[in-house]
């Protein structure tokens, strides 16, 4: 038997009000009842982290959460990741799409080979030089201009 969307977070008879400010922040509302074979990546990548925040977890930590995503699912992920923030929940998000990260964090640490190099606000990391010469190079621009989207 396929489980639908409702069924992955909790069995049919008993949902939390947990389960439905989840599908509430990421508006899968309408997809409650579908499986996962028809879902888009980027609906399975907000489903993931859903079914985190459904937990209530006093922090919630997502690593790579954007991989596979491509740059418009990217900015809308990032959206509904600063609301879970906007709603009281902190995030350690370890990934690395650069626009996402400057786009929606309020304090970066980059490391480079496990080593610190920067830390800071998103402003003060992009124009970190070690940062640009690591993670952005000719990114730079493109990644501002990402972030600058969200």
């Amino acid at each position: 038997m396929l489980s639908t969307l409702k069924d992955i977070f909790t069995n049919a008879t008993s949902r939390s009000s947990a389960v439905d400010e989840a599908l509430e922040v990421f508006a899968l509302e309408p997809l409650a009842e579908a499986t996962p074979s028809e879902l888009s990546q980027g609906q399975r990548k907000l489903v993931a982290v859903a079914r985190a925040l459904a937990a209530r977890p006093k922090l919630l930590c997502l690593d790579e959460p954007a991989a596979g995503l491509d740059a418009q699912e990217s900015v809308v992920f990032g959206r509904h990741l600063r609301e879970i923030v906007d709603r009281g929940t902190p995030i350690l998000l370890i990934d690395h799409d650069m626009g996402l990260v400057l786009g929606i964090s309020d304090r970066v640490v980059v490391l480079e080979f496990g080593k610190v190099i920067a830390v800071g606000t998103p402003s003060a990391v992009r124009a970190d030089a070690r940062v640009v010469a690591a993670y952005l190079g000719s990114a730079a621009n493109e990644t501002k201009i990402l972030a600058d989207e969200r």
